[in-house]
């Protein structure tokens, strides 16, 4: 294929059209080479996918593979502890236009932590994503969702919380964690899984054909506000974009 063919397939890709369920296309972010903007269509239902504790071998491969093939795009805020090993992973969400954000280091709570501890967990994280990546413009999940002021403060990057939470760690129940998922959705949702577990990338994929069934456009957090006008302040605490 010519030079300028793949640069048009690539666009073509970057736009979102690459999967048609239920009279909606799915949405992927602009990869990093274009830096072309993609977004839904005005007054559309949007709804941000998020997973934790990654990578994690096969089973995040097994999700970025289902979430390709739909054309649909989440956000995966990663362990630092998982990085070795996984870099190739980490590199392919980046280059098919997921988001990446940080969770901690050593799954451990922030609260608590002195400046050189919580650099530890966040900092030595975002560093090493940076030379990873070649970017730094990470949002932060604290572990377990527990923040205080002082997490607030020590951030340096918007928080990143969840509006729907099925607990997928708690069980091997696909179909109990579809269910809670599907019943609490609405527009401006964002969804917490883990991609460490086979049964959450289950979830993940049958929640994502069911929404494009009914009409929902997949995307990441950071089009998800954007979407809807907040500007994400580090620091400052996000839950949804109701």
């Amino acid at each position: 294929m010519r030079g300028w063919a793949r640069r048009g397939l690539a666009l073509f890709l970057c736009l979102g059209m690459v999967f048609f369920s239920g009279g909606a296309f799915a949405l992927c972010r602009a990869s990093r080479q274009t830096g072309l903007p993609v977004s839904a269509p005005a007054g559309e239902k949007l709804v941000a996918l998020t997973f934790d504790d990654g990578p994690m071998g096969a089973t995040t491969a097994a999700l970025l593979d289902g979430l390709s093939r739909r054309g649909v795009c989440a956000t995966f805020f990663l362990v630092g502890e998982q990085l070795a090993g996984n870099e190739a992973l980490v590199l392919r969400m980046d280059r098919e236009g997921h988001q990446i954000g940080i969770h901690s280091y050593h799954h451990k709570a922030l609260t608590g932590l002195n400046k050189p501890d919580f650099y530890e967990e966040v900092g030595r994280l975002r560093e090493e994503l940076t030379t990873l990546l070649g970017h730094n413009s990470f949002l932060l999940r604290p572990p377990y969702g527990i923040v205080d002021t002082q997490v607030q403060r020590m951030a340096e990057a918007p928080i990143i919380l969840w509006s729907i939470d099925p607990e997928d760690w708690s069980d091997e129940n696909s179909d109990r964690q579809v269910a809670v998922i599907l019943d609490q959705v609405r527009d401006g949702s964002v969804i917490l899984l883990h991609d460490i577990y086979p049964t959450s990338v289950d979830t993940a994929l049958r929640v994502v054909d069911a929404l494009l069934g009914q009409g929902y456009y997949f995307v990441t957090v950071e089009q998800l506000f954007a979407a809807r006008g907040i500007r994400l302040e580090a620091g400052e605490i996000y839950r949804n974009a109701y």
